[in-house]
């Protein structure tokens, strides 16, 4: 073999566990607000009510029970300009959600300091939610916010604690 033929072989580089973890969280937050702006968009132009009760009869629901009646209270202050807008925070929260996920798996601190900043905004929203009523899904998505902040943080000050020589290498 001669000097030019040699191929440089690379040991893949292995994954933080908990970042692609977080990574997987935020992109399936983000498959579930898609979800809700599509369901948003499909039910412009129609009569909710009548989409409500078709759902409460197909899932067998007593259709004259106080939660149907509660849900198409609910459901009778949607309209159109309302549903638009519902539509596009969902998929607006969902791009942000795909950028946090993508910037976490290729471990870019860019997709760290966002998710440091998204999720510590929305702690007290989450707060103020359990204050209101105390559901053990809220309770758990702000103990796994929480737990996605500490350990987020954690990174990033090691990684401003590292001499800049190790830094650039890494990357």
């Amino acid at each position: 073999m001669t000097g030019t033929s040699l191929q440089v072989t690379k040991t893949p580089r292995r994954h933080n566990k908990y970042l692609v973890l977080i990574a997987v969280y935020k992109l399936l937050q983000a498959l579930l607000f898609v979800a809700i702006g599509v369901g948003a968009l499909r039910l412009l132009h129609k009569d909710i009510d009548d989409v409500l009760m078709r759902v409460a009869h197909d899932l067998r629901f007593n259709t004259e029970s106080r939660f149907v009646d509660f849900v198409l209270e609910r459901a009778s202050l949607l309209n159109d300009p309302l549903l638009r807008r519902i539509g596009f925070g969902a998929f607006c929260y969902a791009a942000i959600g795909i950028l946090e996920g993508i910037g976490l798996y290729l471990e870019k601190a860019w997709g760290e300091y966002l998710t440091l900043i998204i999720t510590a905004s929305f702690l007290p929203i989450e707060v103020m939610e359990i204050l209101r009523r105390l559901t053990m899904p809220r309770v758990t998505i702000l103990i796994v916010n929480v737990l996605v902040l500490i350990y987020l943080t954690k990174m990033v000050i090691d990684r401003q604690r590292r001499p800049k020589r190790s830094r650039v290498a890494q990357h």
